[in-house]
């Protein structure tokens, strides 16, 4: 008999499973896997970006997938929580860009050994290799787990910490939402985020800008009426199916939202290749290049301006001449140039699958959990935290926030 049973050892997990037993009670973290935090170590690119220093409102802004929800646990367990926690046991953190926090060390690992040793102190008692089959309810009261090899293992208090679909290597393969909704809990509809785009273009099926590689540029979800419904400043790759980097995935989520909403098969994106300057300016500089430079082709004087992969096929794409001096390049081509490069519009089908996607959107619906206890609204006893949940955001250090916040609130509260 178990105080508290937390089921998956992951980020969440490993934080639940910690704050389950702060006052001495009997605890068990049960991992399917060889070994806990298997999604963690690879997390930041084996760098662990533990968590994100920016203030609560820009946090909540970076998980679009119901990030006010977190408001509730935030209360009780926040960022600088989780910072404090790590730097308390030995490991000092540092913050770079948009407040993204790594340990000094650039080592997951060590993270991971802050964990492993906390539940060792609190006595956790850990089963690797260990299949859940059920959560135990009787009268809307968890009882218990049943174990694949029909063992049955009896506690009051059951943590599902189990991940969502996403990177299944890792183990995270749906487990959780079965229980919950064994449990009685609605689950929403999953889906891949933070997860390249794919699009039906010849050009991109043809590789003609595979590889190639843009800088701060500004990538938008169009929305039926040809306005932007999400934008992105950020890098980004073209690839052989579509588009990839940092801005396509934060613009994945909603390339699944559109098409929704339109009921179509594919929609639109728009590239802005020069941010910082509108089409005026944008016409202005091109036409001082080209005025300045006379005797020189439109090619090489576009060179100057941006990568030739891109100018060589801007030139094609747009049936402009190339060869053209600056005496005799047109007005209409200019136009031409300038409205590719600041409004640049592509098709584009969906995403990769929610197992190549980062995270996991969807989940055990957050109407029937309780925010400031992590607790379900359905079955006495039943706790959540993590991806588990309907709850997603932009990779920064974000998620994993969120389910080291969720993950100690569900464990602190099994206390209460």
């Amino acid at each position: 008999m178990y105080h508290t049973i937390i089921v998956g050892g992951g980020v969440s997990g490993l934080m639940a499973a910690y704050a389950s037993s702060e006052t001495g009670r009997r605890v068990l973290l049960i991992e399917k896997n060889k070994s806990l935090g298997k999604k963690l170590l690879i997390s930041g690119g084996g760098r662990c970006n533990v968590t994100n220093r920016l203030p609560y409102e820009e946090i909540i802004s970076h998980i679009p997938g119901n990030g006010k929800f977190l408001y509730g646990p935030f209360s009780t367990f926040d960022n600088e929580s989780i910072i404090r926690f790590i730097e308390s046991r030995g490991i000092a953190l540092k913050e770079e860009d948009h407040g993204r926090m790594f340990p000094v060390t650039d080592k997951a690992q060590d993270i991971l050994n802050v964990f492993m040793s906390a539940l060792d102190e609190n006595q956790v008692e850990i089963r690797t290799e260990t299949t859940v089959k059920e959560i135990m309810v009787d009268k809307s009261q968890t009882t218990g787990i049943r174990l694949e090899d029909g063992t049955v293992i009896e506690s009051s208090n059951v943590v599902i910490t189990t991940g969502g679909k996403s990177v299944p290597q890792t183990g995270s393969t749906g487990d959780g939402h079965r229980f919950a909704a064994s449990a009685g809990h609605r689950i929403t509809e999953l889906f891949p985020t933070e997860v390249p785009i794919t699009s039906p273009e010849p050009f991109i099926r043809e590789g003609r800008l595979k590889g190639l590689s843009l800088s701060d540029i500004s990538l938008s979800v169009l929305k039926k009426n040809g306005r932007p419904r999400v934008t992105h400043r950020m890098d980004m790759i073209f690839t052989h199916f579509g588009v990839s980097g940092p801005a396509a995935l934060r613009c994945s989520q909603f390339v699944y939202k559109e098409k929704k909403s339109q009921k179509k098969e594919q929609i639109s994106m728009s590239l802005d290749f020069f941010p910082d300057e509108s089409i005026n300016q944008m016409r202005i500089l091109i036409e001082e290049k080209i005025s300045n430079n006379r005797d020189r082709s439109l090619k090489n004087t576009l060179k100057t301006l941006m990568q030739e992969r891109l100018v060589l096929f801007l030139l094609d794409f747009l049936e402009v001449d190339g060869s053209a001096n600056g005496h005799h390049v047109t007005r209409e081509s200019i136009d031409k140039i300038v409205n590719f490069l600041k409004d640049f519009r592509f098709k584009v089908d969906g995403t990769q699958s929610i197992e190549k996607a980062f995270v996991t959107g969807g989940g055990v619906s957050l109407k029937e959990v309780t925010p400031q206890t992590m607790e379900s609204r359905v079955t006495k006893g039943l706790y959540f935290a993590g991806e588990v949940l309907d709850i997603h955001g932009y990779t920064g250090g974000y998620n994993i926030t969120s389910a080291l916040v969720t993950g100690y609130v569900a464990g602190h509260s099994t206390t209460m």
